[in-house]
């Protein structure tokens, strides 16, 4: 009975490892949220966040905020344990993007988070400062914050900038992160009106990942925006 249960525990751990990161990308790419769902509950640490926090993001965007918010508090729940056990900066930038996606979520809530937000990178910074999602999650912050609280979307177009650098650098483990960046810096160059360097990193992302459903979405909505005018 013992020899059975051992096996079955293998059995198990071998599955809740079986979820990579790039599986997780191509479900948010196709917006396949059941497909997120499952691969939350089959994973582990911090796959698990991941597909929880990707699967927040994609059933905000889908308008499921129930289901959103449920999702974020898993990741904030397992990345919290997760920090609290190793020094890991990977734990930490993804801990800080989910965060700001609580706060997405309920602008009250900046209170809370963005001091929270603020102590996970710069702690990500102290073990490797040169991570190119550190710089993104920066970006994405210094994007969504408000100006009279510090937020700059020139300061998200350089820091976008410099992660679009480092995410040149070989990776071969937690790699996401290079298509978004291309997204957000189009994103933040759009809001001071330079459309043009807007749509060119939209097709840079693409250029990145070719199924990258945001960036794709937001060149057909500007070509839509175009024939009308």
């Amino acid at each position: 009975m013992k020899t059975l249960t051992l096996l079955a525990s293998l059995a198990l751990s071998s599955q809740l490892h079986a979820v990579e990161i790039r599986d997780i990308d191509n479900a948010v790419n196709h917006m396949a949220v059941d497909q997120l769902q499952t691969m939350a509950s089959e994973s582990q640490g911090y796959e698990q966040a991941y597909a929880n926090y990707r699967l927040a993001i994609s059933a905000n965007v889908m308008g499921d905020r129930n289901t959103a918010q449920t999702a974020i508090d898993a990741a904030e729940h397992t990345l919290e344990s997760l920090n609290g056990n190793q020094d890991n900066s990977e734990v930490l930038i993804l801990l800080a993007a989910t965060y700001g996606m609580q706060i997405g979520l309920d602008p009250q809530t900046g209170a809370t988070y963005g001091g929270k937000i603020y102590q996970a990178l710069e702690q990500a910074k102290q073990l490797t400062p040169n991570n190119p999602r550190l710089l993104l999650v920066k970006a994405m912050n210094a994007f969504n914050t408000p100006a009279a609280y510090g937020g700059s979307k020139q300061n998200s177009i350089d820091l976008s900038s410099k992660a679009i650098e480092l995410f040149a650098e070989p990776c071969d483990n937690i790699c996401w992160g290079h298509a978004e960046a291309y997204t957000w810096r189009g994103l933040a160059k759009q809001e001071l009106g330079d459309n043009a360097g807007a749509i060119a990193d939209w097709q840079n992302a693409i250029n990145v990942d070719s199924g990258y459903g945001w960036a794709n979405f937001l060149l057909q909505q500007n070509q839509s925006l175009s024939v009308k005018n």
